[in-house]
């Protein structure tokens, strides 16, 4: 094919996909400097690409669309691309390349039964492994567009002034040292235990820390963030539920450490340059670790106690031999509790994030 002129990424997952998705973004924009890049996205997470100088425009669906709603993207994609590059494996993102652009590379699942039609719809597909970083797929599949991969995420960003962090925050962060702690992710299967958290907020103002606690707007999150600070004579910054996502990371790149558990905003701090305590349960950070600035020199190990990458330090409570078991909590569920967060000690975390600190002020 030529070289296109409009080309659509389509990445129809939840936040830390649509960053991860960021350096695939960039590496069509920098193959194609005179096309025009757009993105498709469940609505709500749009706002991981704002300031993202290499998206134009970002179209959005819900989640869960009625069928008005299904119709009305039909006749607003109908082949108006040249190129539809498909960033995760589903069949939603598929049938809307293929609805949106004549000619579609992408990402294919590893299941046969799964791919066979996928397949059949790309000029150009690769296949991925249920062990495969998304990141590496991404450098697959550029390589096999014939094109130079641009790594390191693409962070947003809200213009954040000195006078708006101050604001928030009530003091100057540029005489303050503060951390920012996320307490509550999306899912309760990858929350911490509430005592931990509260015991490392006692340690960080005793050292003298502000301390900044952000989260998301649902109603679950702010239950658990109030059920946490609730229990803590500590006074804390509370902007759970009142940033952006580009403010959020307007004010990562100022903190001198965050902690947090497999969550979005994790992943932005470390792409932040911020010393990061990332605290894992479930999950194979060998395939969903953060990426620190400048990325990693070495993957992630599947299980390990404590495993440093540049500015990211990733704790797991690895004596068990479950973890990370790659399932959503003991109970298989997103609202299930997980053993190995729950009992994953307040001492370790503290320790940790002492030699976080120590190192990144050496």
């Amino acid at each position: 094919m030529p070289s296109p002129q409009t080309i659509l990424v389509l990445s129809l997952r939840y936040f830390g996909d649509v960053l991860l998705a960021t350096p695939l973004i960039r590496t069509l924009r920098h193959a194609y400097p005179k096309a025009q890049v757009d993105a498709l996205l469940f609505a709500g997470t749009e706002g991981m690409l704002e300031g993202n100088t290499d998206v134009r425009r970002v179209v959005t669906v819900p989640e869960r669309p009625s069928s008005s709603e299904q119709r009305a993207l039909v006749r607003k994609l109908w082949r108006q691309y040249d190129l539809a590059v498909i960033a995760e494996t589903g069949d939603r993102p598929h049938l809307y390349g293929w609805i949106a652009a004549r000619h579609r590379m992408g990402l294919l699942p590893p299941q046969l039964g799964k791919r066979w039609w996928k397949h059949r719809l790309l000029a150009q597909g690769v296949t991925t492994t249920a062990s495969e970083p998304r990141l590496q797929a991404y450098a697959h599949l550029s390589r096999a567009m014939g094109l130079d991969y641009q790594p390191g995420l693409v962070v947003p960003t809200a213009g954040t002034s000195a006078k708006q962090l101050r604001d928030w925050l009530g003091f100057d962060p540029a005489k303050v040292r503060y951390a920012v702690l996320h307490l509550a992710p999306r899912f309760r299967y990858k929350r911490w235990n509430a005592h931990g958290w509260r015991e490392l907020i006692s340690w960080l103002r005793q050292r003298g820390f502000q301390v900044v606690v952000t989260g998301g707007n649902a109603q679950a999150e702010r239950e658990y963030v109030e059920q946490v600070l609730g229990g803590s004579a500590n006074e804390v910054v509370n902007l759970s539920g009142r940033l952006r996502f580009a403010q959020t990371a307007d004010l990562l790149r100022s903190a001198a450490l965050y902690v947090g558990p497999d969550t979005a905003t994790t992943h932005l701090a470390a792409a932040c340059s911020t010393p990061t305590l990332a605290l894992y349960g479930p999950t194979d950070p060998g395939i969903w670790g953060p990426l620190p600035h400048g990325g990693l020199d070495l993957p992630y190990a599947r299980s390990a106690p404590l495993q440093r990458r540049g500015n990211a330090l990733l704790l797991q409570e690895s004596s068990l031999p479950c973890v990370p078991c790659q399932q959503e909590g003991c109970e298989r569920r997103r609202e299930s509790y997980s053993a190995c967060l729950d009992l994953m000690r307040a001492e370790r975390v503290i320790e940790a994030a002492q030699r976080l600190l120590s190192q990144a002020s050496a």
